[in-house]
Protein backbone atom coordinates (compact mmCIF):
# COMPACT_ATOMS: atom_id res chain seq x y z
CA UNK A 1 0.00 0.00 0.00
CA UNK A 2 2.87 2.36 0.80
CA UNK A 3 4.29 1.76 -2.68
CA UNK A 4 0.92 2.57 -4.24
CA UNK A 5 0.65 5.83 -2.31
CA UNK A 6 4.22 6.74 -3.25
CA UNK A 7 3.41 6.10 -6.91
CA UNK A 8 0.34 8.31 -6.74
CA UNK A 9 2.34 11.03 -4.99
CA UNK A 10 4.85 10.94 -7.83
CA UNK A 11 2.00 11.11 -10.34
CA UNK A 12 0.66 14.26 -8.74
CA UNK A 13 4.11 15.81 -8.40
CA UNK A 14 5.15 15.03 -11.95
CA UNK A 15 1.86 16.29 -13.33
CA UNK A 16 2.06 19.49 -11.33
CA UNK A 17 5.59 20.02 -12.63
CA UNK A 18 4.32 19.60 -16.19
CA UNK A 19 2.08 22.63 -15.81
CA UNK A 20 2.92 26.22 -16.65
CA UNK A 21 5.98 27.66 -14.98
CA UNK A 22 5.48 31.34 -14.18
CA UNK A 23 8.62 33.00 -12.85
CA UNK A 24 9.82 30.68 -10.12
CA UNK A 25 6.39 29.13 -9.54
CA UNK A 26 4.85 25.90 -10.81
CA UNK A 27 1.21 26.64 -11.61
CA UNK A 28 -1.34 23.83 -11.40
CA UNK A 29 -4.39 26.06 -11.70
CA UNK A 30 -5.88 29.40 -10.74
CA UNK A 31 -8.57 30.77 -8.48
CA UNK A 32 -11.88 32.14 -9.72
CA UNK A 33 -15.08 33.14 -7.98
CA UNK A 34 -18.79 33.55 -8.55
CA UNK A 35 -21.35 35.58 -6.63
CA UNK A 36 -24.26 33.24 -5.93
CA UNK A 37 -27.75 34.65 -5.65
CA UNK A 38 -29.09 31.24 -4.70
CA UNK A 39 -26.70 30.84 -1.75
CA UNK A 40 -26.46 34.58 -1.11
CA UNK A 41 -22.66 34.49 -0.89
CA UNK A 42 -19.49 34.63 -2.94
CA UNK A 43 -18.06 31.21 -3.76
CA UNK A 44 -14.41 30.58 -4.55
CA UNK A 45 -13.47 27.90 -7.07
CA UNK A 46 -10.14 26.54 -8.24
CA UNK A 47 -9.73 25.84 -11.95
CA UNK A 48 -7.22 23.63 -13.72
CA UNK A 49 -6.98 23.97 -17.50
CA UNK A 50 -5.22 21.52 -19.81
CA UNK A 51 -1.92 22.75 -21.21
CA UNK A 52 -2.56 25.05 -24.15
CA UNK A 53 -6.28 25.41 -23.44
CA UNK A 54 -5.96 29.18 -23.05
CA UNK A 55 -4.16 29.58 -26.40
CA UNK A 56 -6.00 31.62 -29.00
CA UNK A 57 -5.09 29.05 -31.67
CA UNK A 58 -6.46 26.13 -29.67
CA UNK A 59 -9.99 25.20 -30.71
CA UNK A 60 -10.20 22.06 -28.53
CA UNK A 61 -12.94 21.70 -25.95
CA UNK A 62 -12.68 19.65 -22.78
CA UNK A 63 -14.93 17.65 -20.44
CA UNK A 64 -15.30 19.15 -16.97
CA UNK A 65 -14.71 17.47 -13.61
CA UNK A 66 -16.46 19.16 -10.67
CA UNK A 67 -14.77 18.30 -7.38
CA UNK A 68 -16.53 18.75 -4.04
CA UNK A 69 -14.33 19.70 -1.08
CA UNK A 70 -12.18 21.34 -3.74
CA UNK A 71 -9.33 22.49 -1.52
CA UNK A 72 -8.83 18.89 -0.36
CA UNK A 73 -8.89 17.07 -3.70
CA UNK A 74 -8.12 19.61 -6.45
CA UNK A 75 -4.39 18.85 -6.71
CA UNK A 76 -4.76 15.07 -6.71
CA UNK A 77 -7.55 15.05 -9.32
CA UNK A 78 -5.71 17.50 -11.58
CA UNK A 79 -2.50 15.52 -11.28
CA UNK A 80 -4.09 12.16 -12.01
CA UNK A 81 -5.86 13.52 -15.08
CA UNK A 82 -2.63 15.03 -16.37
CA UNK A 83 -0.82 11.74 -15.90
CA UNK A 84 -3.50 9.56 -17.49
CA UNK A 85 -4.41 11.88 -20.35
CA UNK A 86 -2.80 12.46 -23.71
CA UNK A 87 -0.60 15.17 -22.21
CA UNK A 88 1.77 12.42 -21.07
CA UNK A 89 1.23 10.11 -24.01
CA UNK A 90 -0.88 7.67 -21.98
CA UNK A 91 -4.34 8.41 -23.35
CA UNK A 92 -6.19 6.47 -20.63
CA UNK A 93 -8.64 9.36 -20.26
CA UNK A 94 -9.30 12.67 -22.00
CA UNK A 95 -7.59 15.86 -20.92
CA UNK A 96 -10.13 17.63 -18.75
CA UNK A 97 -10.93 20.90 -17.01
CA UNK A 98 -11.05 20.55 -13.23
CA UNK A 99 -13.29 22.79 -11.11
CA UNK A 100 -12.69 22.53 -7.37
CA UNK A 101 -15.62 23.87 -5.34
CA UNK A 102 -14.35 25.19 -2.00
CA UNK A 103 -16.50 25.14 1.12
CA UNK A 104 -18.06 27.89 3.18
CA UNK A 105 -20.45 25.81 5.31
CA UNK A 106 -19.67 22.20 4.41
CA UNK A 107 -22.35 20.58 6.55
CA UNK A 108 -25.03 22.88 5.15
CA UNK A 109 -24.16 22.35 1.49
CA UNK A 110 -23.27 18.66 1.44
CA UNK A 111 -26.27 17.21 3.31
CA UNK A 112 -29.59 16.79 1.47
CA UNK A 113 -31.76 16.82 4.61
CA UNK A 114 -31.59 18.05 8.19
CA UNK A 115 -29.82 15.57 10.45
CA UNK A 116 -30.13 15.27 14.21
CA UNK A 117 -28.28 11.96 14.60
CA UNK A 118 -24.65 10.89 14.14
CA UNK A 119 -23.41 7.83 12.26
CA UNK A 120 -24.24 5.60 15.25
CA UNK A 121 -27.81 6.99 15.25
CA UNK A 122 -27.17 8.84 18.50
CA UNK A 123 -28.80 12.29 18.94
CA UNK A 124 -26.37 15.14 18.26
CA UNK A 125 -26.33 18.93 17.95
CA UNK A 126 -23.33 18.90 15.61
CA UNK A 127 -25.33 19.39 12.42
CA UNK A 128 -27.40 22.47 13.20
CA UNK A 129 -26.90 24.02 9.75
CA UNK A 130 -27.48 20.81 7.79
CA UNK A 131 -30.03 20.26 5.05
CA UNK A 132 -28.98 22.77 2.38
CA UNK A 133 -28.02 20.18 -0.21
CA UNK A 134 -30.85 20.90 -2.65
CA UNK A 135 -30.07 24.61 -2.66
CA UNK A 136 -26.38 23.83 -3.19
CA UNK A 137 -27.28 21.56 -6.10
CA UNK A 138 -29.34 24.39 -7.59
CA UNK A 139 -26.28 26.64 -7.30
CA UNK A 140 -24.19 24.11 -9.24
CA UNK A 141 -26.83 23.62 -11.93
CA UNK A 142 -28.13 27.15 -12.43
CA UNK A 143 -25.13 29.34 -11.60
CA UNK A 144 -21.81 27.51 -11.52
CA UNK A 145 -22.19 25.33 -14.59
CA UNK A 146 -23.43 28.16 -16.85
CA UNK A 147 -20.55 30.33 -15.60
CA UNK A 148 -17.93 27.66 -16.31
CA UNK A 149 -19.39 26.82 -19.71
CA UNK A 150 -19.49 30.46 -20.76
CA UNK A 151 -15.95 31.29 -19.66
CA UNK A 152 -13.94 28.14 -20.41
CA UNK A 153 -13.62 25.81 -23.47
CA UNK A 154 -15.93 23.10 -22.16
CA UNK A 155 -17.35 20.03 -23.88
CA UNK A 156 -20.80 18.63 -22.98
CA UNK A 157 -19.51 15.91 -20.64
CA UNK A 158 -19.51 16.46 -16.87
CA UNK A 159 -18.14 14.40 -14.02
CA UNK A 160 -18.70 14.80 -10.27
CA UNK A 161 -16.34 13.66 -7.51
CA UNK A 162 -17.42 13.60 -3.87
CA UNK A 163 -16.00 12.12 -0.65
CA UNK A 164 -17.80 11.46 2.65
CA UNK A 165 -20.51 14.15 2.88
CA UNK A 166 -19.46 14.99 -0.69
CA UNK A 167 -20.14 11.37 -1.62
CA UNK A 168 -23.57 11.70 -0.02
CA UNK A 169 -24.18 14.74 -2.20
CA UNK A 170 -23.03 12.84 -5.30
CA UNK A 171 -25.49 10.01 -4.56
CA UNK A 172 -28.28 12.54 -4.00
CA UNK A 173 -27.57 14.20 -7.34
CA UNK A 174 -27.34 10.85 -9.12
CA UNK A 175 -30.67 9.72 -7.69
CA UNK A 176 -32.62 12.98 -7.84
CA UNK A 177 -30.86 15.07 -10.52
CA UNK A 178 -29.56 12.30 -12.76
CA UNK A 179 -29.07 14.37 -15.91
CA UNK A 180 -26.66 16.86 -14.32
CA UNK A 181 -23.60 14.64 -14.71
CA UNK A 182 -22.47 11.88 -17.04
CA UNK A 183 -20.08 10.22 -14.61
CA UNK A 184 -19.73 10.03 -10.84
CA UNK A 185 -16.85 9.13 -8.53
CA UNK A 186 -18.27 8.42 -5.08
CA UNK A 187 -15.77 7.98 -2.26
CA UNK A 188 -16.84 6.39 1.05
CA UNK A 189 -20.17 8.25 1.15
CA UNK A 190 -21.97 9.01 4.42
CA UNK A 191 -25.03 6.92 3.61
CA UNK A 192 -25.91 6.66 7.31
CA UNK A 193 -27.10 10.27 7.13
CA UNK A 194 -30.56 11.02 8.53
CA UNK A 195 -31.10 7.38 9.48
CA UNK A 196 -30.39 6.06 5.95
CA UNK A 197 -33.03 8.26 4.32
CA UNK A 198 -31.22 8.62 0.99
CA UNK A 199 -30.25 4.94 0.99
CA UNK A 200 -33.92 4.01 1.32
CA UNK A 201 -34.83 6.40 -1.49
CA UNK A 202 -32.10 4.95 -3.71
CA UNK A 203 -33.61 1.49 -3.20
CA UNK A 204 -36.79 2.64 -4.98
CA UNK A 205 -35.33 5.03 -7.56
CA UNK A 206 -32.67 2.64 -8.87
CA UNK A 207 -35.48 0.22 -9.77
CA UNK A 208 -37.66 2.80 -11.49
CA UNK A 209 -35.42 5.31 -13.27
CA UNK A 210 -33.44 4.92 -16.49
CA UNK A 211 -29.73 5.67 -15.97
CA UNK A 212 -28.54 4.90 -19.49
CA UNK A 213 -25.38 6.84 -20.31
CA UNK A 214 -24.46 7.31 -16.64
CA UNK A 215 -21.30 5.87 -15.12
CA UNK A 216 -20.50 5.38 -11.43
CA UNK A 217 -17.36 4.21 -9.65
CA UNK A 218 -17.46 3.94 -5.87
CA UNK A 219 -14.60 3.44 -3.43
CA UNK A 220 -15.24 1.90 -0.01
CA UNK A 221 -12.72 2.41 2.79
CA UNK A 222 -12.02 -0.07 5.57
CA UNK A 223 -13.69 1.52 8.58
CA UNK A 224 -14.41 -1.76 10.36
CA UNK A 225 -12.91 -2.86 13.68
CA UNK A 226 -9.64 -4.85 13.33
CA UNK A 227 -10.21 -8.42 12.21
CA UNK A 228 -13.68 -7.78 10.78
CA UNK A 229 -14.56 -8.35 7.11
CA UNK A 230 -17.18 -7.09 4.67
CA UNK A 231 -19.15 -10.34 4.72
CA UNK A 232 -19.66 -10.00 8.45
CA UNK A 233 -20.28 -6.25 8.18
CA UNK A 234 -23.25 -6.87 5.87
CA UNK A 235 -25.07 -8.61 8.69
CA UNK A 236 -23.61 -6.93 11.77
CA UNK A 237 -26.26 -4.59 13.18
CA UNK A 238 -23.99 -2.91 15.72
CA UNK A 239 -23.88 0.88 15.55
CA UNK A 240 -20.10 1.08 15.22
CA UNK A 241 -20.21 -0.22 11.64
CA UNK A 242 -23.26 1.74 10.44
CA UNK A 243 -21.02 3.74 8.10
CA UNK A 244 -19.53 0.89 6.10
CA UNK A 245 -22.65 -1.28 6.27
CA UNK A 246 -24.74 1.47 4.70
CA UNK A 247 -22.20 1.86 1.87
CA UNK A 248 -22.09 -1.89 1.26
CA UNK A 249 -25.89 -1.83 1.13
CA UNK A 250 -25.72 0.96 -1.45
CA UNK A 251 -23.36 -1.15 -3.57
CA UNK A 252 -25.89 -3.98 -3.31
CA UNK A 253 -28.63 -1.65 -4.55
CA UNK A 254 -26.51 -0.63 -7.54
CA UNK A 255 -25.77 -4.25 -8.41
CA UNK A 256 -29.36 -5.39 -7.92
CA UNK A 257 -30.64 -3.28 -10.83
CA UNK A 258 -28.57 -4.17 -13.92
CA UNK A 259 -31.48 -3.35 -16.21
CA UNK A 260 -31.62 0.37 -15.39
CA UNK A 261 -28.79 1.24 -17.79
CA UNK A 262 -26.29 2.41 -15.15
CA UNK A 263 -22.68 1.37 -15.66
CA UNK A 264 -21.40 0.66 -12.16
CA UNK A 265 -18.31 -0.69 -10.46
CA UNK A 266 -16.81 -0.39 -7.01
CA UNK A 267 -13.76 -1.44 -5.03
CA UNK A 268 -13.16 -2.11 -1.36
CA UNK A 269 -9.82 -0.75 -0.14
CA UNK A 270 -8.85 -3.00 2.72
CA UNK A 271 -5.67 -1.05 3.49
CA UNK A 272 -7.21 2.44 3.37
CA UNK A 273 -9.23 4.34 5.93
CA UNK A 274 -11.86 7.01 5.39
CA UNK A 275 -9.31 9.80 4.90
CA UNK A 276 -6.77 7.97 2.73
CA UNK A 277 -9.27 6.42 0.32
CA UNK A 278 -9.97 9.41 -2.00
CA UNK A 279 -6.60 9.44 -3.78
CA UNK A 280 -6.52 5.79 -4.79
CA UNK A 281 -10.25 5.77 -5.57
CA UNK A 282 -9.87 8.74 -7.91
CA UNK A 283 -7.09 6.97 -9.82
CA UNK A 284 -9.06 3.73 -10.17
CA UNK A 285 -12.20 5.67 -11.08
CA UNK A 286 -10.62 7.35 -14.09
CA UNK A 287 -9.27 4.00 -15.30
CA UNK A 288 -12.77 2.47 -15.05
CA UNK A 289 -14.96 5.37 -16.15
CA UNK A 290 -12.90 5.89 -19.29
CA UNK A 291 -11.95 2.27 -19.96
CA UNK A 292 -13.14 2.72 -23.56
CA UNK A 293 -10.96 5.76 -24.25
CA UNK A 294 -7.61 4.10 -24.94
CA UNK A 295 -7.01 2.03 -28.06
CA UNK A 296 -7.14 -1.70 -27.22
CA UNK A 297 -3.69 -3.16 -26.65
CA UNK A 298 -3.87 -5.53 -29.62
CA UNK A 299 -4.92 -2.67 -31.90
CA UNK A 300 -2.14 -0.45 -30.58
CA UNK A 301 0.40 -3.20 -31.27
CA UNK A 302 -0.96 -3.80 -34.78
CA UNK A 303 -0.58 -0.12 -35.63
CA UNK A 304 3.20 -0.49 -35.31
CA UNK A 305 3.48 -3.97 -36.82
CA UNK A 306 5.16 -3.50 -40.19
CA UNK A 307 3.66 -6.76 -41.43
CA UNK A 308 0.09 -5.97 -40.41
CA UNK A 309 -2.29 -4.96 -43.15
CA UNK A 310 -4.02 -2.09 -41.46
CA UNK A 311 -5.65 1.18 -42.44
CA UNK A 312 -4.27 3.43 -39.70
CA UNK A 313 -6.54 6.38 -40.41
CA UNK A 314 -9.67 4.19 -40.44
CA UNK A 315 -8.71 2.50 -37.15
CA UNK A 316 -8.21 5.84 -35.42
CA UNK A 317 -11.37 7.41 -36.82
CA UNK A 318 -13.51 4.37 -35.96
CA UNK A 319 -12.13 4.31 -32.43
CA UNK A 320 -12.94 7.95 -31.80
CA UNK A 321 -16.38 7.52 -33.34
CA UNK A 322 -17.00 4.89 -30.65
CA UNK A 323 -15.61 7.19 -27.94
CA UNK A 324 -17.84 9.99 -29.23
CA UNK A 325 -20.90 7.76 -29.00
CA UNK A 326 -20.10 6.89 -25.39
CA UNK A 327 -19.37 10.46 -24.32
CA UNK A 328 -22.29 12.01 -26.16
CA UNK A 329 -20.42 14.52 -28.31
CA UNK A 330 -17.83 14.54 -31.08
CA UNK A 331 -14.44 13.61 -29.62
CA UNK A 332 -11.49 14.18 -31.93
CA UNK A 333 -8.13 12.41 -31.70
CA UNK A 334 -5.81 14.67 -29.66
CA UNK A 335 -3.50 16.64 -31.93
CA UNK A 336 -0.43 15.92 -29.80
CA UNK A 337 -1.08 12.16 -29.91
CA UNK A 338 -1.41 12.12 -33.70
CA UNK A 339 1.72 14.24 -34.00
CA UNK A 340 3.70 11.91 -31.73
CA UNK A 341 2.40 8.82 -33.50
CA UNK A 342 3.32 10.20 -36.91
CA UNK A 343 6.87 11.04 -35.85
CA UNK A 344 7.19 7.57 -34.31
CA UNK A 345 6.23 6.12 -37.68
CA UNK A 346 9.00 8.14 -39.31
CA UNK A 347 11.49 6.81 -36.77
CA UNK A 348 10.54 3.16 -37.42
CA UNK A 349 10.45 3.68 -41.20
CA UNK A 350 6.70 3.38 -41.78
CA UNK A 351 6.31 6.51 -43.91
CA UNK A 352 2.88 5.71 -45.40
CA UNK A 353 1.41 5.41 -41.93
CA UNK A 354 3.14 8.60 -40.88
CA UNK A 355 1.55 10.53 -43.74
CA UNK A 356 -1.87 9.00 -42.98
CA UNK A 357 -1.69 10.13 -39.35
CA UNK A 358 -0.32 13.59 -40.16
CA UNK A 359 -3.08 14.03 -42.76
CA UNK A 360 -5.66 13.24 -40.07
CA UNK A 361 -4.21 16.02 -37.96
CA UNK A 362 -4.68 18.50 -40.81
CA UNK A 363 -8.21 17.19 -41.30
CA UNK A 364 -9.15 17.67 -37.65
CA UNK A 365 -7.01 20.76 -36.95
CA UNK A 366 -6.85 22.72 -40.23
CA UNK A 367 -5.69 25.90 -38.49
CA UNK A 368 -2.82 24.25 -36.65
CA UNK A 369 0.67 25.33 -37.64
CA UNK A 370 2.07 22.19 -36.03
CA UNK A 371 -0.06 19.91 -38.20
CA UNK A 372 1.40 21.36 -41.41
CA UNK A 373 4.93 21.45 -40.00
CA UNK A 374 4.63 17.72 -39.24
CA UNK A 375 3.82 16.97 -42.88
CA UNK A 376 6.87 19.05 -43.71
CA UNK A 377 8.86 16.70 -41.46
CA UNK A 378 7.45 13.73 -43.36
CA UNK A 379 8.52 15.07 -46.74
CA UNK A 380 11.88 16.10 -45.34
CA UNK A 381 12.44 12.52 -44.19
CA UNK A 382 11.47 11.39 -47.68
CA UNK A 383 14.12 13.75 -49.14
CA UNK A 384 11.41 15.68 -50.98
CA UNK A 385 12.71 19.16 -50.24
CA UNK A 386 10.20 20.98 -52.44
CA UNK A 387 7.16 19.47 -50.73
CA UNK A 388 8.77 19.86 -47.30
CA UNK A 389 9.35 23.56 -47.96
CA UNK A 390 5.75 23.93 -49.13
CA UNK A 391 4.35 22.64 -45.85
CA UNK A 392 6.87 24.47 -43.68
CA UNK A 393 5.88 27.68 -45.43
CA UNK A 394 2.19 26.83 -44.92
CA UNK A 395 2.88 26.38 -41.21
CA UNK A 396 4.73 29.68 -40.98
CA UNK A 397 1.84 31.58 -42.61
CA UNK A 398 -0.29 30.50 -39.63
CA UNK A 399 2.24 31.36 -36.93
CA UNK A 400 5.95 32.15 -36.88
CA UNK A 401 7.96 29.41 -35.17
CA UNK A 402 11.74 29.37 -34.80
CA UNK A 403 12.03 25.59 -35.04
CA UNK A 404 10.01 25.45 -38.26
CA UNK A 405 11.88 28.46 -39.66
CA UNK A 406 15.21 26.79 -38.95
CA UNK A 407 14.06 23.63 -40.74
CA UNK A 408 13.10 25.70 -43.78
CA UNK A 409 16.44 27.53 -43.78
CA UNK A 410 18.26 24.20 -43.54
CA UNK A 411 16.39 22.97 -46.62
CA UNK A 412 17.45 26.03 -48.59
CA UNK A 413 21.05 25.62 -47.45
CA UNK A 414 21.01 22.01 -48.60
CA UNK A 415 19.64 23.08 -51.97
Amino acid sequence: MKKALLLLFLIVFQSAYSQDIVGNSIVLGHTDSIQSKILNEKRTIWVHLPAGAASKNNTSRYPVVYVLDGSEHFASVSGIIQYLSEANGNMFCPDMIVVGINNTDRTRDLTPTYGAFDYENKPTNSFKTSGGGEKFTAFIEKELMPYIEAKYPTAPFRMLIGHSFGGLTAVNILVNHTELFNAYTIVDPSMWWDRYKLLKQAHDVLKQKNFTGRYVFMGIANTMPPGDDTLHAHHDTSAKINHIRSILNLADEFKANPGNGLTFNYKFYNDDNHNSSPLITEYDAFRFLFSYYKLPKETDEALFDANAKIDVAAVIENHYADVSGRMGYRVMPPETILDAMGHDYIEVNLPDRALAVFSLNVKYYPNSAGAYAAIGDYYSAQKNKMKAAEFYNKSLTIIENKTTRDKLIKLKDLK
